[in-house]
């Protein structure tokens, strides 16, 4: 997770071996996900030079799936830096490139998302229920695509019913449960959402999120400060370099009063990522020190 230290890493690659495509690849993804889409195209523009060339070229057998795979990571980002400019049809055009029949759910995902942008969320979710479902595992990815799609679209009342009536097929999936816990927090009712991520606690005790989702709720709502703290800290001791965990943290211990601590772990965590969540509390916190 230094992100930017695997940036450096990868700027350093693409000048010394500037001919290896992977490099450009994962480069474009990063920048993207960094906020970089200007960046983020000329690197996957680069590698998408680099590897359809060697595709091409019949002499190499050797790793041709992988590059395939890489192809479609890159037209998927491609559209993902059309769709965020509002560039839908480009993002459309992107998309129809995809051939690889196991990005097929991402696709299709990213498909539904651009018609419900249009206006066309029936049609967006018909789509996605009519992706094949032959395992459980393709089941439960098409669930949580149209989860995704309906959250993404501010339908959470839908997303939150569609998980409810998911928890017949799969009644002990920590990461369903957790994400319809997510979707109570945003309806208000915080007692389900405490139900559930207990649930969750008590099926996976090591499910570090669950402790850090119930804990900041807590925090938040400014009760039970103590048992928050308490929650917090263990889902830090899973994860010490979570930002938005420390973040939780500051939040915490801004509400206890310890305004000093607070100031120390949110600045810390907002120079790890500067997230605008992290930025908000962080803010508030100067914002009563007086600074």
């Amino acid at each position: 997770r230094r992100y930017g230290e695997a940036l450096q890493q990868l700027q350093r690659l693409s000048v010394e071996k500037p001919d290896f495509p992977q490099a450009w690849l994962v480069l474009g993804v990063l920048q993207l996900q960094e906020g970089q889409p200007s960046a983020a195209e000329s690197a996957l523009v680069k590698y998408l030079e680099l590897a359809n060339n060697t595709i091409d070229d019949s002499s190499e057998n050797q790793g041709i799936e992988e590059r395939k795979r890489g192809i479609a990571q890159a037209y998927l980002s491609m559209a993902q830096i059309a769709e965020d400019r509002k560039d839908l049809s480009a993002a459309q055009s992107w998309l129809d490139k995809i051939e690889d029949p196991r990005s097929m759910i991402t696709v299709q995902s990213r498909r539904a998302s651009l018609m419900a942008r249009q206006g066309k969320l029936d049609e967006a979710r018909k789509l996605l229920q009519d992706l094949p479902q032959e395992t459980e595992s393709q089941a439960r990815l098409k669930l949580m695509a149209e989860v995704s799609l309906l959250r993404e679209t501010k339908n959470t009342q839908l997303a939150y019913d569609l998980l409810a009536q998911s928890a017949v097929q799969f009644p002990n999936d920590p990461d369903l449960q957790y994400e319809q816990a997510m979707l109570a927090e945003k309806l208000g009712e915080t007692a389900e959402m405490e139900r559930l991520l207990q649930k969750v606690i008590d099926a996976k005790p090591d499910y570090h999120h669950a402790y850090n989702a119930l804990g900041f709720s807590m925090a938040d709502r400014n009760v039970r400060l103590p048992e928050a703290k308490r929650l917090i800290k263990k889902a830090l001791d899973a994860a010490p370099d979570d930002p938005f965990i420390q973040d939780s943290l500051g939040w915490v211990e801004f509400r206890l009063g310890n305004k000093a601590e607070a100031l120390k772990i949110l600045e810390t965590a907002y120079r790890s990522k500067p997230d605008v969540e992290i930025a908000a509390h962080l803010g508030e916190v100067l914002w009563s020190l007086g600074q």
